[in-house]
C-alpha cells in the first residue's frame, strides 16, 4: 500500500493556507513554485481538494485557493480521501471460490471472507487514526519540529504573494 505523493503535497500546501487571511487566497503558481513542482500537477490536486470541499477556488487575477473549512475540521483522512478516492485499499477478489474444496462442494464457506474482514478492520483503524490528526494539529506540530526562521520565512513568502 502506498499513497501518491499528491497526498504529501496537498498536506504541505494546505498548511500554507492556514495563515492566509479569510479574505485572501494563495495562487497555485506560488504554491507550486514554493514546492518546486509543476502548476499543472498541483492544479490537479487542488481540483480534487476543491471538489471535496476542503478548499475554495477564488477566480481572477489575484485568485487562488483558500481553506473552505477551519483547520480543526480538516483531517489527514479528508485529504487522503480527496486525493486518492474512497475505495478500500484491500480489494477482495474472492479467490477462495477457486480453491479445491469449494469446487468440489465439500466445504460450505461463510458468507464473509475472514481475510477480507481483517484487512477492512485494519484499514478502519488506520482511517480512525488519520481522522484524529487535523491541519490544526499539523500546524502546531510544525512549530515544534521546524525552526522559527523557517516558519516565519514560509509565512512571509506567502503573505507577500511572492511578488
Amino acid at each position: 500500500m502506498q499513497y501518491s505523493v499528491g497526498v504529501e503535497y496537498a498536506l504541505h500546501c494546505l498548511v500554507y493556507l492556514i495563515d492566509a487571511p479569510s479574505t485572501e487566497s494563495i495562487g497555485i503558481k506560488d504554491l507550486a513554485e514554493f514546492q518546486g513542482l509543476s502548476e499543472t500537477f498541483l492544479s490537479k490536486i487542488f481540483s480534487k481538494l476543491s471538489k471535496a470541499g476542503i478548499v475554495n477556488s477564488v477566480p481572477g487575477v489575484k485568485g487562488g485557493y483558500r481553506l473552505a473549512k477551519s483547520p480543526e475540521d480538516i483531517s489527514f483522512w479528508d485529504v487522503v480521501e480527496a486525493v486518492e478516492g474512497a475505495k478500500p485499499i484491500f480489494q477482495c477478489k474472492n479467490i477462495k471460490d477457486n480453491g479445491y474444496l469449494y469446487k468440489e462442494g465439500c466445504c460450505s464457506a461463510p458468507s464473509s471472507c475472514t481475510i477480507n474482514l481483517v484487512m477492512l478492520s485494519g484499514e478502519e483503524k488506520m482511517r480512525d487514526y488519520l481522522r484524529s490528526k487535523t491541519l490544526s494539529w499539523l500546524n502546531e506540530e510544525l512549530n515544534h519540529v521546524l525552526s522559527k526562521q523557517i516558519r516565519e520565512g514560509t509565512r512571509e513568502y506567502f503573505s507577500k504573494g511572492n511578488q
